[in-house]
C-alpha cells in the first residue's frame, strides 16, 4: 500500500517536470496548486499508511493476547488484598485445594496453584484446616500462606479415646456453643451421617438398632466457623471410616476372626478401650472378651461391669465404680447391657481409638478368661483359670490397687 501511494506521487512529479518551467511557475502562482498540494498528498499518504499499519498492529496485538491467554496459565501478581477464609479439608488433593482457593477469589485459576505446588516440594506439608489468606494473590504467594501455620485459624477440640457419645456431645458443645440437643438430634440417623448400613449387621443374628456409638472417632478436630452439629459428626464418622479403611478392618475381621462381623469387632474394641488400664493391654482384653463370648467361659457372657455403667449413663443415672454397684444393678434383667446376658451387648459402649481397633481385629493368641490391674500404671495380669485370677487379685491388693 505504501509503495502504491509513493508510486502515484512520483508519476505526478515526472509529468510536471516535462512542462515549460516558467509557465508552470506562473500557473502555480495563479491557481495556488503545485508543490504545496503535492506535500499535502504526501502527508495524506503517510497518514493513511500509519492508520493501516496501526490497524494491522492492533489486530496482531489482539491476536497475540488471545494466544497468550490460551497457552499461559492465568495468575495474579503480588501478595493480594483484603481477606478470605479457605478451608483445606482432610485428604484434599492439590487440585481440591486449588479449587477452594479459586472459589474464594484467592487465585486466578486452579491450574496456577497446581503449577506452584508442583514447583515447591513443601506443598505436601499443607495441613487440613481453615486458613486466613488474601484475595487476588499469586498462586506462589497463596501456597506460602498455606504453609505458614500462623495463618491457620485454630478452633480445635480434642475428643479422647473411650468417650461415650453423650460425653462427646458435651465436649463438642462446650467448645462450639452448639447445644447438646442438636448433636443428639443429628445422631439419631447414623446412616445420614455417613455410616454404611453394612456396619449394622451381626453374625449372632441379634437385632441391631443403629446407633452412632463407636463411630465418633477420637481425634483432634478443627471446627469451622459455620459448623453445625451435623457437619461435625459427619467429619468424625468420615475420620472413622478413613482409619478403618486404611486398616482394612471390615475385610480382615470376618476373614480372621471366625466370621464375626465388623460391628461385633467394633463392640469388642469399645470394651477393651473401657476395661484396659494401659494401651499395652488393649489386645489382651479384646482376646478375653472373645474367649468369654465365643470360647469356653461357662455363661458365654462378658461379666464386665463397664457395660452396666454404660447403661446407667445411657438412662441418665449416675455411673459408679464396681465396688459401689448393687447386686440389682449388676444383674438387672431389664438392662439390655446386663453383664450376664449371653453374647456381646447391643452396641459399642464408647468410641475406641486406633490401637483398640487394632487389638480387636488382631488380638494376641491366648486362652485368658480373667484379668486384673496389678500396678499404678494400669497394667493387668491375665489368667486362664479362676484360681490363677485369685492369686493375681491377691497381688493387686498387696500393691494397694484393689
Amino acid at each position: 500500500m505504501i509503495d502504491d501511494l509513493d508510486l502515484g506521487f512520483d508519476e505526478q512529479e515526472k509529468g510536471e517536470k516535462g512542462r515549460h518551467r516558467r509557465g508552470f511557475v506562473e500557473r502555480r502562482k495563479r491557481t495556488g496548486r503545485g508543490k504545496s498540494n503535492g506535500r499535502g498528498k504526501t502527508v495524506f499518504a503517510l497518514l493513511m499508511a500509519l492508520i493501516l499499519l496501526g490497524g494491522i498492529g492492533g489486530g496482531a496485538f489482539y491476536g497475540f493476547d488471545r494466544i497468550q491467554a490460551r497457552f499461559v496459565t492465568p495468575d495474579y501478581d503480588g501478595t493480594g488484598t483484603g481477606e478470605a477464609l479457605v478451608e483445606i479439608k482432610q485428604g484434599a488433593l492439590i487440585a481440591d485445594m486449588g479449587d477452594a482457593l479459586y472459589n474464594a477469589g484467592v487465585v486466578k485459576s486452579t491450574k496456577a496453584f497446581i503449577e506452584a505446588a508442583e514447583a515447591n516440594s513443601r506443598s505436601k506439608n499443607i495441613q487440613p484446616g481453615l486458613y486466613k489468606v488474601r484475595k487476588q494473590m499469586s498462586a506462589a504467594n497463596a501456597l506460602t500462606m498455606l504453609l505458614d501455620l500462623k495463618n491457620k485459624v485454630t478452633n480445635q477440640v480434642t475428643i479422647p479415646e473411650g468417650r461415650t457419645a453423650k460425653q462427646t456431645y458435651k465436649l463438642l458443645s462446650e467448645k462450639t456453643k452448639i447445644p447438646v440437643k442438636e448433636f443428639e438430634a443429628a445422631a439419631k440417623n447414623p446412616e445420614a451421617l455417613g455410616v454404611p448400613d453394612f456396619w449394622f449387621k451381626r453374625s449372632d443374628n441379634k437385632k441391631v438398632a443403629p446407633s452412632i456409638e463407636g463411630f465418633l472417632y477420637p481425634d483432634t478436630y478443627e471446627i469451622a466457623p459455620k459448623a453445625t452439629a451435623e457437619s461435625i459428626l459427619k467429619d468424625m464418622v468420615g475420620n472413622f471410616l478413613g482409619v478403618t479403611d486404611q486398616m482394612k478392618f471390615a475385610d480382615r475381621v470376618p476373614a480372621e476372626r471366625g466370621g464375626i462381623s465388623p460391628y461385633e469387632a467394633l463392640i469388642v474394641a469399645s470394651l477393651a478401650q473401657a476395661e484396659a488400664g494401659n494401651k499395652d493391654d488393649l489386645g489382651k482384653v479384646a482376646r478375653v472378651a472373645y474367649n468369654r463370648v465365643y470360647g469356653e467361659f461357662p455363661c458365654n457372657c462378658l461379666e464386665m461391669d463397664v457395660t452396666v455403667n454404660y447403661y446407667l449413663e445411657l438412662t441418665g443415672q449416675k455411673t459408679k465404680t464396681s465396688a459401689q454397684m448393687t447386686a440389682s444393678e449388676l444383674d438387672d434383667p431389664k438392662n439390655p447391657y446386663n453383664r450376664k446376658l449371653k453374647g456381646l451387648p447391643p452396641t459399642p459402649i464408647d468410641n475406641p481409638g486406633k490401637q483398640a481397633l487394632e487389638g480387636s481385629m488382631d488380638p494376641p493368641t491366648g486362652k485368658w478368661l480373667y484379668f486384673v490391674a496389678v500396678d499404678k500404671q494400669g497394667h493387668s495380669a491375665f489368667a486362664e483359670t479362676y484360681a490363677e485370677q485369685q492369686r493375681n487379685e491377691a497381688k493387686a491388693r498387696q500393691a494397694g490397687i484393689i
